[in-house]
């Protein structure tokens, strides 16, 4: 699995033309799933981003969670973060996972990141498109991916 992370001070979706979902203070997730990915990646991801200490203290020091200042949440699946551009100018996807796989891993991430944050998760629409705004808080944009955990 691979996600970008974007503190933000708000965030929202649209799906024709209409206000799907809406967070203030938090984090966005955009989430691409490749065929190898699995429930355990998953887990570990979960765990990872709502203990992952990217906002500031009293200090302004990034030294606390999202769950720790009580932020937001909002996930997006984005097959294109497994784009292939090495060869050629279009981009090749054949590493992102087909929906069949895709949406029950997708899925559990919500429910497992629901869980470890213990509130509320906000999220976009599987294979919709989607129309995301946000300001980035800072900026502060994190790269993980499940195949480096190192």
């Amino acid at each position: 699995m691979r996600v970008v992370i974007q503190r933000v001070s708000r965030a929202s979706i649209e799906i024709n033309q209409q206000l799907h979902a809406q967070i203030n203070k938090g984090l966005l997730i955009l989430t691409g799933i490749e065929e190898s990915d699995t429930i355990e990646d998953a887990i570990w991801l979960a765990k990872k981003i709502v203990n992952l200490r990217i906002f500031n203290d009293n200090q302004g020091i990034m030294n606390l969670s999202v769950k720790e200042v009580n932020g937001d949440i909002l996930i997006v699946s984005q097959f294109t973060l497994h784009a292939l551009t090495k060869k050629g100018n279009r981009p090749s996807y054949i590493k992102a996972a087909k929906p069949e796989i895709a949406i029950p891993i997708y899925n559990f991430f919500i429910n497992e990141i629901t869980k470890e944050f213990g509130k509320q998760v906000f999220t976009g629409i599987f294979g919709a498109n989607m129309q995301v705004a946000l300001i980035n808080d800072g900026p502060v944009t994190i790269i993980i991916d499940t195949k480096n955990k190192e």
